[in-house]
């Protein structure tokens, strides 16, 4: 069952057509030579570019948001997709202005035309709605030069901004292949999952785990969830761990705990959390079980009966969901909680989708991506969709299926 509902690449002609494809490439760069550091999100388009090839593409994308060190032109990134690409990539360094018009109207069927940073145009930062983003200067430059809008951005899919969902007030604007694949993924772990279900929770924001927590336990998707990462930590002062460092809390922060601790005693069992954790104890690992931390404990990992544990789990379970890492898997020596419960999902015959962002490019960088059955290219979007919350680029779509279907 697909209960998201827009307009599959199946359902349109776009041979001839001049296709604005909007997709998210925002990529880690090298602080000093701003070379792009891994190209996931780029390689991760090649079905959608491919079921293009008869078509002009505009490709429409933005890297960070201004202010940021990584904020720059796609240049970069228009090389790094020719190297991906078996076709012709060419740069505008322009957005909607004259340059950028005339390279669209001189495109050839089978070429691609990546036009600059979309956030380096104002129109791209004005937070409106969507038939009020429709009327503003860029779309209106752009939207005369395209038949249709494929949108394939999920992982800016939580984001209302002018490029991702104004188009579909003047034009079909349908999912590419990258977007279908992820929204069926989420479908599948959200509505009917196989059982049990369980969810793998690790990172630093708890803020953006505890609606996902609140909604996969109220709405019985999730039979039970394993927490790691720096969340642990709310869930434990909940418990009356580390009472110095609860006092010492933010009020924002304080609340999170109750909130926390609200969940515990509502839904006692389904919340499993470590029982023991690894230190930095001057450089090395220390393993402590969790009855003797103290306000002092620099926690950076989960420990080795947690790992085995949780690790017990993920084999018996018929879904798995991890979003977040279990530790700071950054150091040498504290990467083994992530790790190891990353190569259980490997291993197991469970339905597994790894989030994007830290989780997806440690199983990348461990060779077994290709052995779970969906690793997200978005973190965010995907925490948004888990929590129940309405994504603007998938109503948007829904809108258009409903205009232009």
């Amino acid at each position: 069952m697909m209960v998201f509902d827009f307009m599959r690449l199946e359902d349109v002609d776009t041979k001839g057509k001049t296709v604005f494809l909007r997709v998210d490439v925002n990529s880690p760069l090298d602080p000093n030579s701003k070379k792009i550091l891994d190209a996931t999100r780029i390689r991760a388009i090649e079905d959608t570019l491919k079921s293009l090839k008869d078509a002009k593409v505009v490709f429409g994308a933005h890297q960070s948001r201004p202010g940021k060190y990584d904020f720059t032109s796609l240049e970069t990134h228009s090389r790094v997709l020719q190297m991906y690409h078996n076709g012709k990539v060419k740069y505008v360094d322009d957005i909607d202005g004259t340059k950028a018009q005339k390279e669209i109207k001189e495109l050839e069927v089978g070429e691609i035309l990546v036009l600059n940073n979309l956030r380096m145009h104002k129109d791209e930062n004005i937070d409106a709605s969507p038939e009020e983003l429709a009327k503003t200067s860029m779309i209106q430059n752009l939207a005369p030069y395209f038949d249709l809008c494929v949108n394939d951005a999920f992982p800016a899919a939580h984001r209302a901004q002018a490029s991702l969902v104004a188009f579909g007030e003047l034009m079909p604007m349908i999912a590419g292949r990258l977007m279908e694949k992820e929204l069926s993924a989420l479908n599948k772990v959200i509505y009917k999952p196989n059982r049990p279900c369980v969810y793998l929770l690790g990172g630093a924001k708890v803020d953006d785990r505890i609606p996902v927590i609140k909604r996969v336990l109220k709405d019985n998707i999730a039979d039970s969830i394993l927490i790691g990462g720096l969340i642990r930590e709310s869930f434990h002062m909940a418990q009356g761990m580390m009472k110095e460092r609860y006092l010492s809390l933010k009020d924002e922060e304080k609340k999170l705990v109750d909130e926390a601790g609200e969940i515990l005693n509502k839904y006692d069992g389904a919340i499993e959390l470590p029982v023991d954790v690894a230190l930095d104890v001057k450089g090395e690992r220390v393993e402590l079980m969790v009855d003797a931390i103290t306000d002092e404990s620099n926690i950076y990992d989960i420990g080795l009966n947690t790992i085995a544990h949780f690790s017990e789990r993920i084999k018996n379970a018929g879904t798995v969901v991890a979003e977040g890492p279990l530790g700071m898997f950054e150091r040498r020596g504290f990467d083994i909680g992530t790790k190891e419960l990353l190569r259980a999902m490997a291993d197991s015959l469970a339905y597994t989708v790894v989030g994007g962002g830290h989780m997806g490019g440690m199983a990348s960088m461990l060779g077994i991506d290709e052995r779970m059955k969906h690793v997200s290219t978005g973190g965010g979007a995907m925490l948004s969709l888990l929590s129940g919350e309405d994504l603007p680029v998938i109503d948007a779509m829904a809108k258009a299926k409903k205009r232009w279907g």
